[in-house]
């Protein structure tokens, strides 16, 4: 076996909903072999995952495992800390979002990547989603200046508000699943974002007093775009309008059109569309629109566990193919800058120029 093909060494911390998920990834691709896990505490795993060691500090497992590799699903808090580790020992990492809880550590995790000559990959599932890449190629034809209207609110109850009470313990949720279609907006228009404003309300005694779970914020580009972004989270969040994924142009729109019965806190219904519907605004010498909009169905889609396996199968194409991914950590980058903005926006209650 050449040194190409051999197995990439790879050290899981956080088993957690994405952590358990990229170990199955990793566990199904023979390009990988898991050498441990980290966790706090003992953890119900899936069948195939019973085999492996689960340490309790990650400090030691690299040391003591040495891997070539480091998947970060741990709380954010702890992700800048464990990358800048990991790259300093001579890993390649995986980091899930979002990448920092700070910029100025977020900053600090790509100059690592780069000191080190390490890839660094964020986990933005969204990217190898082949009907989030139709959304952006559909966009992207109808060209700027674009209006982005998206939510992703989850009414919750039992184990998952319990998982959303302990991110809020670090992250709010616009900052949480904000920098994914943040960074859909950034991937539609390559202007830069100049102003960025947000609000929150907490709706709940059970998050701390400086917390909020209900987040709205607005983010301006030096192109004209606007765009919006919704995430509410617990027991009292609204199902109606729960998913909206629209983007709009003066020459049309494209929009991720749900199905009417889908759940807020299914975990698949946050990444399948159902259907793209492209509306063209032009119009013939009568006023009328020329075309009718087109409805284009997303059949076969992949579900969580198979985007984490595209997911991990880019990892590790990155790592041998030595992919340059500046563009994808500048990306990160910005798309949390937006975020973290909107965040400090809604602290300050005064808008953030960037």
């Amino acid at each position: 076996m050449s040194i190409e093909d051999k197995p990439i060494r790879v050290l899981v911390a956080g088993l957690g909903n994405m952590g358990r998920s990229h170990a199955l990834a990793y566990h199904n691709n023979p390009g990988f072999e898991i050498v441990g896990f980290v966790n706090r505490s003992e953890v119900a795993l899936p069948e195939k995952l019973q085999g492996y060691t689960i340490h309790p500090s990650f400090p030691e497992a690299l040391a003591e495992l040495k891997p070539d590799l480091c998947s970060i699903c741990t709380y954010s808090d702890s992700h800048a800390d464990y990358a800048v580790m990991a790259f300093e020992a001579g890993c390649h990492v995986f980091v899930e979002k979002p990448l920092a809880t700070t910029v100025a550590d977020a900053e600090r995790v790509v100059a690592a990547a780069k000191a080190a000559d390490r890839k660094l990959v964020i986990g933005y599932i969204l990217r190898h989603h082949p009907s989030w890449m139709r959304l952006i190629q559909e966009a992207r034809k109808l060209g700027p200046p674009y209006v982005f209207r998206m939510n992703l609110n989850q009414q919750s109850s039992g184990p998952t508000w319990e998982t959303h009470k302990a991110l809020m313990q670090t992250t709010s949720p616009i900052v949480d699943c904000g920098v994914h279609y943040v960074d859909v907006m950034c991937q539609i228009t390559d202007a830069k974002p100049v102003q960025v404003r947000g609000m929150g309300l907490r709706l709940s005694d059970e998050v701390a007093p400086d917390m909020y779970n209900y987040g709205h914020l607005q983010v301006m580009f030096d192109d004209g775009s606007v765009g919006w972004y919704e995430a509410g989270w617990g027991p009292m969040i609204s199902e109606t309008a729960f998913f909206v994924k629209d983007v709009m142009s003066p020459k049309g729109s494209v929009s991720i059109v749900m199905d009417p019965n889908a759940k807020s806190d299914d975990i698949d219904t946050h990444t399948k569309t159902s259907l793209i519907r492209v509306h063209t605004a032009e119009t013939g010498p009568d006023g009328k629109f020329l075309r009718p909009d087109e409805d284009l169905a997303m059949a076969g889609e992949p579900g969580h566990q198979d985007l984490c396996d595209m997911e991990q199968a880019y990892v590790l194409k990155t790592i041998r193919e030595d992919i340059d991914l500046d563009r994808h950590m500048n990306d990160a980058v910005q798309s949390l800058r937006i975020c973290l903005a909107a965040d400090q926006s809604v602290r300050t209650g005064a808008p953030v120029i960037l």
